[in-house]
């Protein structure tokens, strides 16, 4: 599972920093500022969350069915948030009503906050 983990952290963070690059240089000169605010949110939590898988991996406190938790609730949580943000910011660009799809940001905000909770319980349950 750890590989797994840190194979994903890898591409997240690989991926983050790919996206705030468009961001910061492309993405300024074709949409509109808040829609580049909007993208830049995307990527820092693209990237936080890179961060607490590496973290997560990395933990010999968390046994393998918690690691395993919180590693679908992290991808399902920047996929569902990041990547709705990313397309609602290009949502011009995009042949398709992408507005619909705007629900699906806070349900990926709450898949990450579940996978913080997860880490949380498990420590404050933890008897050694």
């Amino acid at each position: 599972m750890e590989r797994n983990i840190l194979a994903t952290a890898a591409f997240l963070g690989m991926t983050g920093i790919l996206l705030g690059a468009f961001g910061a240089h492309g993405l300024k000169k074709i949409v509109e500022p808040e829609s580049v605010a909007s993208f830049e949110t995307g990527v820092r939590y693209q990237i936080y969350h890179a961060l607490f898988l590496l973290f997560v991996a990395s933990a010999s406190i968390l046994p393998e069915n918690v690691k395993k938790q919180i590693f679908i609730l992290v991808v399902s949580g920047v996929v569902l948030f990041s990547v709705s943000i990313y397309l609602l910011a290009l949502k011009k660009y995009i042949p398709f009503e992408i507005k619909k799809f705007g629900i699906i940001t806070p349900i990926g905000g709450l898949l990450l906050i579940s996978a913080w909770g997860v880490l949380f319980l498990h420590i404050i349950k933890r008897n050694t």
